[in-house]
């Protein structure tokens, strides 16, 4: 008794000091979610604008080069490997690459079954199953800040989000995992939420493109809401240079209505958040047109590296999977890792349109992961050169298709100038007329969050500085 009793007074010491912590970190929450209760950061990623585009006349982006010269502007955005969109979009909102936020592609291998595992427009997971890493709305969430995200990817039932439609491939996702309440705001509104966007707006007027009607739910929500943090993804670029390929008529056409779409959010924050409001427009990757396709089931059979049944791979030490102007490259038979590995770099040496062959050892140079700490990584890359991707059939004698399926494809090299980003911002916090050179998509995650008066710990990305206004 005498020991309790002597350990008492250390026990309740400690539980008050916890109880004053508490208080302190909950303090310290409402002081920032006061501070910034008035001010909102909007991200709107337009997927697929090539950073190259923003000096091509034929781009006709008048918002999005008023913003620019109004506030900043970067001469390229490098994204992460692979430059797609899941990846890509898990990096603008982390700050880290791949391999610590392990979205490593739009899909991935699983190598027990020789399967693909789609990632993109979240069929399967939900958020906290794929991002390891903290999120720019995690961080603002536990601030006490509120949070909205309209098609933003790899979303699917995360928590932080107050207001969530992720970007959903199927109507009746769409339905099931966009916010209740919102979806129940849209339907009285008059807006039919799926992933087509819908016959037109509640005024009977029809849409431009499937970005219309999602670009009027998120200003609406900008508007009866007031969340300090709306991420936007606008989606057709991309769509539209996959079938008619970059810098085509109809590439053009979608670039001028999305530049429409981010002035409809830019004039709401105007209205609704006077002098309060920061607005980035970025994008997830550039593109390449795509003349030639590369077919590595040829190659793999040819080295017997892989067997094909009815044309499809059944067999054999080899398994890929494309990223597009990528391809991953998996070795299911661990006892002979290195001898398959060499075989599969002689067998791709010298094959058109391979640029390049990317083994573990310069995984770090490019942010991914080691097979050996993520099975979902592959164990070795392809790279497609510009005007080349991979393609999945096996048809034919030779291992290049001469009449590739789409126009135009990204998942290149991100060291390519042509799959370089896009980034711009504007507003409050923002220093204007500002031109910065070449800069890491993994630098706009921390650089929101000092906009938004909290920080990014641990991250890879740099807070881009000369954007930042004095206080």
């Amino acid at each position: 008794m005498k020991n309790l009793g002597a350990r008492r007074p250390l026990a309740w010491l400690l539980f008050a000091s916890l109880l004053v912590g508490q208080a302190a970190g909950q303090s310290a929450q409402a002081a920032a979610a006061e501070a910034n209760a008035d001010h909102v950061l909007v991200m709107i990623s337009v997927d697929g604008l090539a950073g190259y585009y923003f000096n091509d006349p034929k781009a006709e982006m008048a918002t999005i080069r008023r913003l620019a010269a109004e506030g900043a502007v970067s001469s390229a955005m490098k994204s992460s490997e692979p430059t797609v969109t899941w990846t890509n979009h898990t990096t603008l909102v982390t700050g880290v690459s791949p391999a610590r936020h392990g979205v490593i592609g739009n899909n991935y291998l699983n190598r027990q079954t020789r399967k693909s595992v789609t990632l993109i427009w979240d069929p399967i997971f939900d958020k906290d199953q794929i991002v390891k890493a903290p999120t720019l709305y995690d961080l603002a969430k536990a601030q006490g800040l509120k949070t909205a995200a309209i098609r933003w990817p790899a979303t699917r039932n995360a928590k932080a989000i107050d207001w969530n439609s992720p970007d959903l491939g199927k109507d009746e996702l769409v339905r099931q995992f966009t916010t209740p309440s919102l979806m129940e705001e849209c339907k009285a509104a008059g807006y039919v939420l799926d992933d087509n966007g819908g016959p037109g707006d509640p005024k009977g007027r029809p849409f431009q493109s499937h970005d219309d009607m999602w670009t009027h739910v998120f200003v609406k929500i900008l508007h009866e809401h007031h969340p300090q943090l709306g991420l936007l993804h606008i989606i057709d670029v991309d769509h539209t240079e996959h079938i008619d390929g970059p810098r085509s008529r109809e590439a053009y056409e979608k670039i001028k209505i999305a530049d429409e779409q981010v002035k409809e959010v830019w004039d709401e924050l105007q209205k609704d958040f006077p002098g309060k409001a920061t607005l980035l427009v970025v994008s997830d990757h550039g593109f390449s047109p795509i003349e030639r396709g590369i077919l590595p089931n040829v190659v793999l059979e040819r080295a017997g590296l892989i067997e094909l049944t009815n044309g499809k791979p059944t067999g054999g030490p080899v398994a890929w999977i494309s990223q597009g102007g990528s391809a991953f490259i998996y070795v299911l038979d661990d006892s002979r890792r290195d001898e398959v590995v060499e075989k599969v770099r002689e067998a791709f040496k010298g094959v058109e349109g391979v640029s390049k062959i990317v083994g573990v050892e310069e995984f770090p140079d490019y942010g991914m992961p080691n097979p050996k700490d993520d099975p979902h990584s592959p164990d070795l890359i392809l790279f497609a050169g510009m005007g080349y991707n991979f393609g999945d059939t096996s048809a034919g004698a030779i291992p290049i298709d001469t009449k590739p399926e789409r126009k135009g494809s990204h998942g290149h090299d991100p060291n390519l100038p042509d799959l370089h980003a896009l980034f711009v911002a504007w507003g409050a916090g923002v220093r204007p007329g500002i031109k910065l050179g070449e800069i890491d998509n993994r630098s706009v995650a921390p650089t929101a969050a000092r906009l938004l008066g909290i920080e990014m710990p641990n991250v890879e990305g740099k807070v881009l500085d000369a954007v930042l206004a004095p206080k």
